[in-house]
């Protein structure tokens, strides 16, 4: 369905109500000032105790071959994920934008993220790569998203050198874990996705997950699909991390819990031997 023509901003409530109800906006292409709002039939996610991590993305993170931020630069992220498709690895994208020279990333979109992002609502995770003498260093890879009680609801991610999206998205679940987050939207389907281990259900159950993670309910993240609490047995669980009553950490704070995590184990210097280690015991 198509909102009003306008090129204001979305209003953040609208928005947040929208993403609260299994919703989210797109549009047609970069300089589109219309949007429309969508909800798949089907609906992908990733397991947050499920997400694939290849030997040699496991050797990458314990090598520290980015450095690793959190809503250090959630505008740039945002414009090279709207960037055309031969700017970025096709294959490391959240979204699948078939016409090569478009985005459904809207200049309208992007403000009305940028909006959510300074009210503390949407994050972005960074990969950066460090110059040889350390004195400067280049945006390479990132995702950003909408965060809101135990869900994160990823947009987009892009790379423009092998592996750095992929980092990114090691630790958006390794924070989210740390958090005692429970889902993962990751919208829709692709083979990049599935590669990673995201798993795609109709969106009837996509909304039972996200009501769940909203009530503050702790444990296994697809309990909320079976009327007996058991799960569903067909899906792999997510991390129980967490519990109603301490209640979960947003992305930046998570992600700042990380790092302290890291420099307790004497890994200030490699906080990525740590994500290594954890999510290779879940995957």
């Amino acid at each position: 369905m198509h909102a009003p023509r306008t090129t204001d901003p979305i209003e953040p409530e609208l928005l947040m109500l929208a993403y609260r109800s299994g919703i989210f906006p797109m549009a047609d292409s970069r300089d589109d000032p219309d949007i429309f709002w969508i909800e798949p039939r089907l609906r992908a996610i990733i397991p947050l105790d499920g997400l694939h991590v290849s030997h040699s993305l496991a050797r990458t993170l314990r090598r520290n071959r980015f450095t690793v931020t959190c809503n250090e630069a959630f505008s740039m992220v945002m414009d090279a994920c709207a960037a055309p498709r031969p700017a970025r690895s096709q294959d490391e994208c959240l979204d699948d934008d078939d016409d090569e020279g478009g985005s459904w990333i809207s200049h309208r979109i992007q403000r009305s993220y940028e909006n959510l992002h300074r009210l503390g609502l949407a994050h972005s995770i960074e990969c950066w790569r460090e110059s040889a003498d350390g004195t400067a260093r280049e945006l390479v890879g990132g995702l950003y998203g909408v965060g809101f009680d135990r869900a994160f609801c990823g947009e987009s991610m892009f790379s423009t050198t092998s592996d750095s999206s992929k980092v990114a998205l090691c630790w958006l679940v390794a924070a989210m874990r740390r958090g005692g987050a429970t889902l993962l939207d990751c919208q829709f389907m692709t083979p990049h996705l599935a590669s990673l281990g995201a798993q795609e259900l109709p969106q009837k159950d996509y909304l039972k997950l996200l009501q769940a993670a909203q009530s503050g309910e702790p444990g296994d993240q697809f309990a909320a699909l079976s009327p007996s609490g058991a799960g569903t047995g067909s899906v792999s669980t997510a991390s129980s991390t967490g519990s109603a009553s301490e209640g979960a950490l947003s992305l930046p704070d998570a992600f700042a819990a990380l790092l302290e995590d890291a420099a307790a184990a004497g890994l200030s210097s490699s906080p990525g031997k740590l994500i290594a280690q954890a999510l290779t015991q879940t995957s």
